[in-house]
C-alpha cells in the first residue's frame, strides 16, 4: 500500500460583503504595520549589538501592545504572530543568501500589503470560515477539499486586482508510481517555442506580456495624465492592475498546461531539461523581456514538484551541454549555428530537422546516456 502523500495549494476567489472586505483591508493594514515596526526594532537592536530574533521580537511586541498599539487588538491574534513569522523567515533567506555569496537582498518595510494568515479556518463546499470575519462565499464551489488545512496551519487572504483570494495547503495521497511509461522526455525550452518536446508535442509561446505591451502603455499614460489619489486615478490603477492580472493569468495557465503534460498525461520514467542560467539571459536586454515573460524559472520548479508527486526522475543535462548545435544523428557539433537559424542542417551528413526538436532529443539521448552510460546520440 502507498502511503506517501503530497503537499497541495489551493487558491480561490472570495466573494466576500462590504462588511467583510472592510475586515479584510483593516486586518491587511495591521499586518503590514506589525512587520514594519517588527522590521525597526531588529535593525535597532542589531546595531545596538544585541542578537535579535523574530520570537523575542513577538514577546515583547505582546508585552506592549495594548497599551502602545491598540489597534492591533482589532484583528485576530494570528494576523500579528504570521507578520513575525514573515519577518523571521525573511531574515533566513537574507543570511542564506550571504552564506551561499548571492545578493543579500536584506528585508526593506512592506509599502502596500493586501495579504494576512489566520488560523482555525473550516472549509466547506461554497464557503470558507474565517476568525474574526464569519462565513464567506467562495466563487468557485467545491474546488478546497472539505478537510482542507488538516496539513496547513494558516489560511493567507490576498488581494489582487480588485479580487480577494484564499490560499490553503492540503496534504493528499500521491499518484500511484506503476503508473510510469518507461521513456525518457527531453524538453526544449525556448522563446519561439515554450516548450519542444522529443516526441514531438510544441507548446507555444503565449507571448502574454508582449501582445499586452500596447494596451498597458495606454494605461500608463492615462494614470500618468490623472490627478493622483483622485476617483480617475483610481478607475485607471485598477484598470491597469487588471490588465497585469490577466499577463499573470496567462503565463500561469501555459506553464501549468506544460508541466501537467509531461508529469500526468505522458508520466515518463525521466524528463531532461536544460540547465539555463535564467539570471545571466537577463543581461541581454534586447531579450530581457522575453525571458521573463516566458518565465523559464517557474515551468522548471513545477515540472520538478510535480515529478516528484509521481515519482518521475528529473535530469538537469549540464549547461554547456550543446544541445541545439549537435547533430542527432551523427554527433557532429555544428558551432556556427545562430539564433536566427530555426533549422539544423548537418555538415557531415545533411541530417535536417527543426532546431527545438533536434535539440529535444539531444537531451533525451542525454538521459539515456546518463542512465546507461551509452551513446548519448539517436533517437
Amino acid at each position: 500500500m502507498d502511503e506517501r502523500t503530497i503537499v497541495k495549494a489551493y487558491k480561490v476567489p472570495l466573494d466576500p460583503t462590504d462588511r467583510q472586505a472592510t475586515l479584510f483591508e483593516c486586518y491587511a493594514y495591521v499586518g503590514i504595520c506589525v512587520y514594519n515596526l517588527a522590521l525597526r526594532e531588529w535593525a535597532r537592536q542589531y546595531e545596538a549589538g544585541e542578537k535579535p530574533s523574530a520570537f523575542a521580537l513577538k514577546r515583547q511586541f505582546n508585552a506592549m501592545k495594548h497599551a502602545r498599539f491598540p489597534y492591533v487588538t482589532e484583528a485576530p491574534y494570528s494576523v500579528t504572530e504570521a507578520a513575525f513569522r514573515n519577518l523571521g523567515n525573511a531574515f533566513q533567506n537574507f543570511f542564506r543568501r550571504v552564506k551561499n555569496g548571492e545578493t543579500p537582498g536584506y528585508p526593506r518595510c512592506k509599502r502596500d500589503s493586501r495579504a494576512f494568515a489566520l488560523r482555525d479556518t473550516k472549509v466547506e463546499r461554497d464557503r470558507v470560515r474565517l476568525t474574526g470575519v464569519g462565513w464567506v462565499r467562495l466563487q468557485e464551489r467545491g474546488r478546497i477539499p472539505n478537510d482542507a488545512l488538516k496539513y496547513g496551519v494558516y489560511a493567507t487572504v490576498s488581494r489582487a486586482a480588485g479580487r480577494w483570494y484564499i490560499s490553503v495547503l492540503v496534504e493528499e495521497p500521491a499518484p500511484e508510481l506503476q503508473d510510469r511509461h518507461a521513456t525518457i522526455m527531453g524538453v526544449d525550452f525556448g522563446l519561439h517555442a515554450l516548450a519542444v518536446c522529443s516526441n514531438g508535442r510544441v507548446f507555444e509561446n503565449p507571448k502574454a506580456l508582449t501582445a499586452a505591451q500596447v494596451k498597458l502603455a495606454r494605461l500608463q499614460k492615462e494614470l500618468a495624465r490623472r490627478r493622483k489619489g483622485g476617483a480617475n486615478w483610481h478607475k485607471t490603477q485598477a484598470k491597469l492592475q487588471r490588465a497585469y492580472a490577466a499577463v499573470t493569468a496567462i503565463r500561469t495557465h501555459t506553464v501549468h498546461q506544460v508541466s501537467d503534460y509531461l508529469t500526468q498525461e505522458v508520466r515518463p520514467a525521466c524528463i531532461v531539461l536544460e540547465d539555463l542560467n535564467v539570471s545571466g539571459m537577463l543581461k541581454n536586454h534586447k531579450l530581457a523581456r522575453s525571458i521573463s515573460d516566458a518565465a523559464f524559472s517557474e515551468l522548471r520548479r513545477q515540472v520538478e514538484y510535480k515529478a516528484a508527486w509521481y515519482g518521475i526522475e528529473v535530469i538537469i543535462a549540464d549547461r554547456w551541454f550543446p544541445s541545439s548545435k549537435t547533430c542527432n544523428r551523427c554527433g557532429t557539433i555544428k558551432s556556427g549555428l545562430t539564433l536566427s537559424d530555426r533549422t539544423f542542417v548537418c555538415d557531415d551528413c545533411g541530417f535536417t530537422l527543426d532546431r527545438d526538436l533536434n535539440a529535444a532529443l539531444n537531451l533525451a539521448a542525454y538521459g539515456r546516456n546518463r542512465q546507461t552510460g551509452g551513446d548519448c546520440l539517436g533517437s
